[in-house]
């Protein structure tokens, strides 16, 4: 009877997995004939003989890797209509984009087989005729760009049965007829501009701006805007703006009374300015010295004269110890393993000194780490030029970056005179930072660990890409301290148990950085009622809740036909925060990951700049 029951069993297994196995050749073939009918000017890497799942371009397969689910080929250089029955026995997908090709032809009616999509990007083809009469058959879908094609036609009623849409692009197009009664109270970015909509604004609708239906009947625009969702429109830079009334009196006299303390705070703010500059012509030897020891003492001249800087091969710096002691210093901040200074040199020469705490190993282990941390050469990781060693002062000397971290750039204070980071910058800080992780964790072995992943360790190379600092203390450390103020959100769950970092948490600790980069927060910040907030779980919160659009930075919303890089990147981010360790991608992985992202928006970039220069088809920033 049991080996029945064990036969029975193996059965069902071989069953499934002989299912599952004929389901993803189903898809493989179903893309292999796409690819063939269908005339592109971009060779794909499609070969028969490579897994589906690993090796093509733009193919991304479910978890267990049984089902296609996501196809991405924007830029690739498609022209005529998309051949039938190839990209529709795709059912498991879930995303699709072929943005900025030149496709023809009609909407393809046997989309309505792909029950499950939930991001359909089509903008920037050539498609034409009516939109599909009903968009009930795909009520998963979340974001719709159609923008910046020849739809005409009216805009379907049956739109207002995807009630989970939060974004919708029809702008660009030729659609005409009145503007139907859409009720999605979910919908957060809007674009119909420029169509040939007539009639009035629907009272579902009257809640975005008016610049969201610019290049249509005037009539549109005759209506009172009740509130100010975000939208992605024309000329559209107050996305969070939102109805104030008259201003009562006791508020008007709130207002008095903060300005006069603004005033106070002002003052006292530039009486602290003059003090700091006062402090910065101070020379790094009076800095240990505030630190409860003289620079006799921290570094003796007698007794550990043979303790001079160890420079590294190919440091041009030519000063020494004592050039370092006589330099003046300025307090750049004071971080998980010790405080980092600004040291300025008699010849204006200008560096990075971090002043080590609580070092747990002797001469010899502190010296070969130091040799490994010196050894890595690469453009995304900042290099440890120099060190010094004695009993009680251990110093490492960096290059000094002027445009300070990724965390003053993303958090620093916000006036006229800052500008904000642009999507394209975040996109190559974090690039330039997974390959700096990614090459530091093949060292030693493939078993060293940065240790310390933070925006404050990020800084900006010559080519504008991050670049990693502050790398490989955590093993000579008695143990990580517990975390101050910004820096806890950084740790991983595990680490804060057993206060040991480890590569996966470097990899959490990175996919906060993306956090940050995509939400413009600090990883631990306070509301306006004083409550301390943690990025990871407010931005689990908010995609729980299914309000993605909510959790991007509202400095990134101003730049057009991005949300496809921006809805990838934050999936990369999750997959690095996720709680347990080895369900983590591998740092490798992670910077493919992102270079795929930058991939497709250069190849969207260059076909969007030759669709400009050949036809003058009116654009406008779309979602």
């Amino acid at each position: 009877m049991e080996k029945l029951q064990v036969f029975a069993l193996c059965f069902l297994v071989g069953s499934f997995c002989s299912v599952a196995g004929a389901l993803l050749q189903s898809d493989k073939q179903a893309l292999l004939d796409f690819a063939s009918k269908f005339a592109h000017l971009r060779p794909l890497n499609w070969n028969e003989q490579y897994p589906v799942c690993k090796n093509w371009t733009g193919v991304t397969c479910s978890e267990d890797g049984n089902r296609v689910i996501s196809v991405r080929l924007p830029g690739v250089g498609f022209h005529g209509p998309i051949p039938e029955n190839t990209l529709s026995r795709l059912s498991a997908l879930k995303i699709l984009s072929l943005r900025s090709n030149g496709i023809t032809g009609t909407f393809p009616p046997d989309f309505g087989n792909l029950k499950n999509l939930t991001f359909l990007y089509l903008q920037h083809n050539n498609f034409s005729g009516p939109l599909p009469v009903d968009f009930s058959v795909w009520r998963n879908l979340t974001i719709v760009n159609l923008s910046n094609n020849g739809f005409n036609g009216s805009i379907p009623r049956s739109l207002s049965s995807l009630s989970q849409l939060i974004a919708l692009n029809l702008a660009n197009n030729s659609l005409s007829g009145e503007l139907p009664d859409l009720n999605l109270p979910n919908l957060q970015l809007l674009n119909l501009s420029h169509n040939n909509l007539v009639g009035s604004v629907p009272k579902s609708l009257q809640r975005f701006p008016k610049s969201v239906f610019l290049g249509n009947s005037e009539s549109l625009l005759d209506y009172t805007v009740t509130s100010s969702p975000i939208v992605l429109a024309p000329h559209d830079h107050n996305r969070r703006a939102k109805t104030v009334g008259k201003l009562s009196e006791r508020a008007l006299l709130g207002i008095v009374i903060a300005g006069s303390v603004l005033v106070i705070l002002g003052f006292g703010f530039l009486l602290l300015v003059c003090l700091l500059k006062r402090k910065t012509v101070e020379g790094f030897a009076g800095k240990l010295e505030k630190g409860d020891m003289s620079p006799e003492k921290a570094i003796s001249r007698s007794q550990d004269a043979s303790n001079k800087l160890v420079f590294f091969e190919g440091c041009n710096y030519a000063f020494d110890l004592e050039d370092l002691l006589r330099a003046s210093a300025e307090v750049l901040g004071k971080g998980t393993f010790g405080t980092a200074y600004k040291a300025i040199l008699e010849d204006a020469t200008m560096v990075v000194v971090k002043r080590l705490k609580d070092v747990n190993v002797g001469k010899r282990e502190f010296e070969q780490q130091m040799d490994v941390i010196g050894s890595i050469k690469h453009e995304n990781v900042i290099e440890l030029r120099a060190y010094y060693y004695s009993k009680d002062e251990k110093l490492m000397v960096y290059d000094y970056y002027s445009q300070g971290s990724v965390a003053s750039m993303l958090h620093g204070k916000r006036g006229d005179n800052r500008t904000p980071l642009d999507w394209e910058t975040r996109v190559n800080i974090a690039i330039g930072a997974a390959r700096g992780i990614a090459r530091i964790h093949m060292e030693n072995g493939g078993k060293l660990v940065h240790g310390n992943v933070k925006s404050s360790n990020i800084f900006l190379n010559s080519r504008q890409f991050g670049c990693v600092s502050d790398l490989g203390l955590s093993t000579i450390m008695s143990s990580l301290a517990p975390p101050i103020a910004r820096a806890a959100g950084y740790r991983a769950p595990e680490v804060t148990d057993t206060r040991k970092a480890t590569q996966p948490s470097d990899v959490y600790s990175f996919g906060v950085i993306l956090l940050e980069l995509l939400t413009g927060k600090s990883p631990v910040h306070t509301t306006n009622g004083d409550e301390i907030v943690h990025l990871v779980r407010w931005v689990h919160s908010v995609v729980r809740e299914e309000w993605t659009a909510e959790v991007f930075d509202v400095e990134l919303l101003r730049y057009p036909n991005i949300e496809e890089e921006l809805v990838e990147m934050l999936q990369i981010a999750m997959a690095c925060v996720v709680r347990m360790p080895d369900q983590r991608p591998k740092m490798s992985e992670v910077a493919k990951m992102i270079e795929n992202v930058r991939l497709a928006e250069t190849n969207r970039a260059s076909s969007e700049a030759k669709s400009e220069n050949s036809t003058p088809m009116p654009r406008s920033p779309g979602l």
